[in-house]
Formats: C-alpha cells, structure tokens, sequence
C-alpha cells in the first residue's frame, strides 16, 4: 500500500508537468499551425486531464503525510494536516507542495472551457501552470534544513531538478500524446498535418529530457555508488539495476520510434498513402507509446525504494559482520559524503559533453533518415505516376 501511495504521487504531479509541458512545446504549437478548431480540442483535452492530476495529487500527498504521521503504521490525516505550514522546514515544504500544485490545477482551469482554450491567454496560463507544478514537484527534493554546504547543496538540488523535470517532461508527455492519439482529439482531416510536427517537437524535447535525466543519473551514481558490484550486493543497487533495465528499455524503444516509426510515416505519407493517418498511426505508433507509458510508469513505481545509499549498506554490512557487539540499524555508522576531486569535475565535464554530443547527433540523424525516406518515397511514386501516364 506504501508503494501505492508514494506511485501516485509521482504519477499526479509528473504528469500534471508532463501534460502542461506537452501543450506549450510541442502539441500545441502543432495544433496551432492547422487551426482554432485543432488547437482548441488538442488544449482542452491535455488541459482536463492536468487539471484532474493536479487536483489527485493533493490527496494522494495528504495520505503519504498521513502515513508518516501515524504511529502505528496507519493513515493519521488529522495528524498530517496539522503538520502542514506549522513552523518546521518539512512543514513548509509540504506545504508548498499543496498550494502550488492547486495553484497550477486553477491556473489550467480556464483551459478547460473552449472559448478560453485558443484565446491570447492559452501561452501564459499553460507556462504560469507549467512553473507552477514544477515548484511543487521541487519540494519533494528542497533541502529540508540549513545546510552546512551551501555550493554543495545547491548542485545537488540543481541535479535533482533536472532528474525530477526530465522525467516529468518525457513520462507525462508520452501520456499526453497517447490521449491526444485517441478519438476525438484531432480531426481526421487534420491528423496529417498535426503529428508528424507534434512527434517531431516532442522527440526534441525527449531527447533533452533524456539527456538531462542521464547526467543527472551519472551525478546520482558518483554519490551513491562505489563501484558496479554494489549493483548486485546491496538492496539500494539492485533496486537502482532494476531502474536502469527499464530505462534502458525506454531508451530503447524510444529509438525505435525516433529512426524507425517516424521515418516510416513519413514515407508513407510522403508515397501519397491514402488511407487516414490514424491508421497508420493507430496501429504502430500507438502501440509503441503504450508500452513505453507502461514503462516509464514502472519505473516511478521503482524510485521510491531507494532509500539510503549503496556506499553506506555495503559499509553497513561490513561494520555489521565484523562488530562483537549487535548494533541496531539505526545505530550503525554512515560514511561521509563523497568530496569531489579535480579528476571528478573532469569526468564530469567530459560525460556532459559525450551524452550532449550524442543527443544532439541522434536528433540530426533521425532527421536526416525521415528526410531521406520521404524523399525517397516522394521520387518512387512520380516516376509510377509517370509510368501509368506513358501506359
């Protein structure tokens, strides 16, 4: 039930994020190009469904509080409500956790309605909402009291946002492109026109999510993790393993849809196909989304059981199997932090610029096949034109 509890409060405010995000960058501006009518329905529909996330996740924060405020291991909401705003840093960060998350819930309200969903307003309400459901997803990694580090701090609040953001962004709009896939969202007449941009937006986006959650992944590694074998010999490696196989799944399909799905539609298109988009589209695309939604899902549900870090279980364990006296687990030692070294920032800075390298190729790349299979497509299907004029 913990589990539950703390997955649907991942899932409420990274899709909230998620879904505001996808209406500014990417769905919308795609929809906008067609018209009012495309533009209002994509909005409204990516807009209900934030609003409804952003609304779930305030019980669904209450009950992980509530279950922190019990004694016996239950659900103390009294107790939980009482901790909010009441003089402490956790109380303040839950707190804002609450307010700005309904903040961005009414921010998007207007969207619902469709007289507002295509207005001047649309950009201002969807980005005000989008910042706001980023603070609230922010306070979940604040630093809960004074620290004695303030630039080590601030780093690593800094990598924390890029990893909470990164997913946020990639998981939720893979939710929203999969609503936005279903019937009455895009006009069939208009559904050539809307995804093939809406796919190729999105895929920027991802690749920056992608490349913001694997440096900050790196940086979370250094600081917990001495070495691969703590994959495999503690319980926090072996949970972050697991992280890592589906992670590389997503990345994996992913690639599919970037240098394989896309170009092929493309192609398609491109050849004159003349059955509707969606069938198209209905067939593969979709089916690959929902898998990768699956996934990303699956690995929210996996996060919350790292707890503590590989470094200190294993130095646990150690200290544990060779100490004449039996120590509780809340009085065994724990190793200092890792202090970063001249070597380390060189790593660092080298990582960077490889997974930036390499993003920003894929992107080019996946482009260049799309282009190419297009055109591709477009010359087979004049020289038949021309061959039936000839016969």
């Amino acid at each position: 039930m913990d589990s539950v509890v703390a997955w649907t409060t991942w899932a409420t405010l990274m899709g909230f994020v998620g879904l505001a995000a996808l209406a500014l960058t990417a769905a919308g501006p795609a929809a906008g190009r067609i018209g009012v009518d495309t533009l209002t329905a994509v909005t409204t529909r990516l807009s209900r469904v934030a609003v409804a996330l952003g609304v779930l996740a305030v019980p669904a924060v209450l009950t992980d509080l509530a279950h922190g405020a019990s004694a016996s291991g239950g659900y103390a909401y009294g107790a939980a409500w009482n901790t909010v705003y009441d003089g402490s840093n956790d109380g303040r960060l839950s707190g804002l956790e609450l307010t700005f998350v309904l903040i961005g819930a009414a921010l998007l309200a207007p969207l619902t309605v469709r007289k507002v969903a295509a207005g001047p307003a649309r950009r201002w309400l969807l980005a005000a909402g989008l910042v706001a459901g980023a603070v609230a997803l922010g306070t979940t990694k604040f630093p809960d009291a004074v620290p004695d580090d303030w630039g080590r701090a601030v780093f690593e609040t800094g990598m924390w946002m890029l990893h909470l953001l990164g997913s946020a962004v990639w998981i939720g709009g893979m939710v929203g492109l999969l609503l936005l896939a279903l019937p009455g969202a895009v006009a069939p007449t208009a559904r050539g026109a809307f995804w093939s941009p809406a796919i190729r937006r999105f895929s920027a986006a991802a690749m920056s999510c992608v490349a913001a959650i694997a440096l900050s992944g790196l940086f979370l590694y250094w600081e917990h993790v001495d070495g691969p074998t703590q994959l495999i010999t503690t319980m926090y490696g072996r949970v972050l393993g697991v992280k890592i196989i589906i992670f590389g799944a997503l990345l994996l399909l992913g690639a599919v849809n970037q240098f394989w799905l896309h170009p092929r539609v493309e192609a398609l298109r491109a050849a004159g196909d003349r059955r509707p988009l969606h069938m198209i589209l209905i067939r593969r695309f979709p089916a690959v989304l929902a898998v990768e939604v699956l996934l990303g899902l699956a690995v929210l549900f996996v996060a919350p059981f790292l707890h503590g870090s590989a470094r200190n279980q294993a130095y646990q364990a150690d200290v544990a199997e060779h100490s004449r006296v039996a120590l509780a687990p809340d009085r065994l030692p724990k190793l200092d932090p890792k202090e970063s070294s001249t070597s380390t920032w060189v790593w660092g800075t080298a990582e960077t610029a490889a997974v930036i390298a390499v993003m920003g190729a894929g992107y080019r790349l996946s482009g260049r096949v799309a282009r190419r299979r297009a055109n591709a497509a477009t010359t087979a299907a004049t020289n038949d034109q021309g061959d039936l004029v000839e016969a």
